[in-house]
């Protein structure tokens, strides 16, 4: 998606060890311009597939996520870190390596948001390492839900979360592909 990439290119940041700052287009400022544009490409791309809910992680995936349920018509849940007194017994819990916190986070849903019958569509802003799309892919299984595609605003193909994921032998679709975060501040974009 041109737009993202180009809004990646002007206001990403490399700062070492794989990390790439874009807080002023998805982590913390948002731009809803593209975000609408990306929630719409992701329906266009998932749509076929028939998703019944989308399902993303606590926080910076929310937004592309809701933007993508939206044009959808569906629902979004998002698998909650911490779990609130609010959340009833039984919810199905799943466990990842963070890179941008360091250490491990828990990944909640409550069984009364995701159900057998669901066609699930994970939506998430990053896909790296693929270890919190793979604990996402597990609470669906948990749930024993249908994983029908996974999307990302975000692919760092360099870091082999694809490949960890083939496993689930569902689509995966990234609207931006880096190939490599280079020490001088360059990000070289996939063609």
């Amino acid at each position: 998606m041109k737009s993202l990439q180009d809004l990646i290119q002007r206001e990403g940041v490399y700062l070492g060890r794989g990390i790439l700052k874009v807080d002023s287009v998805i982590n913390h400022q948002v731009d809803a311009t593209v975000m609408l544009e990306a929630g719409a490409e992701f329906a266009h791309r998932f749509g076929s597939y028939e998703p019944t809910r989308i399902l993303t992680a606590e926080v910076s995936g929310i937004i592309p996520a809701l933007t993508t349920a939206y044009a959808l018509g569906l629902p979004l849940v998002f698998a909650r870190k911490h779990k609130p007194i609010t959340m009833k017994d039984p919810a199905f819990v799943e466990f990842a390596p963070s890179h941008t916190k360091g250490g491990e986070v828990s990944l909640m849903v409550s069984s009364e948001f995701l159900l057998p019958t669901d066609r699930v569509l994970i939506i998430d802003d990053f896909l790296a390492t693929g270890q919190t799309i793979d604990a996402l892919a597990r609470l669906v299984q948990d749930a024993g839900a249908t994983l029908v595609g996974i999307g990302t605003l975000v692919e760092k193909r360099f870091e082999g979360g694809r490949a960890l994921l083939e496993y689930l032998g569902v689509p995966i679709e990234s609207l931006v592909i880096i190939e490599a975060l280079r020490d001088d501040g360059t990000i070289v974009f996939a063609e």
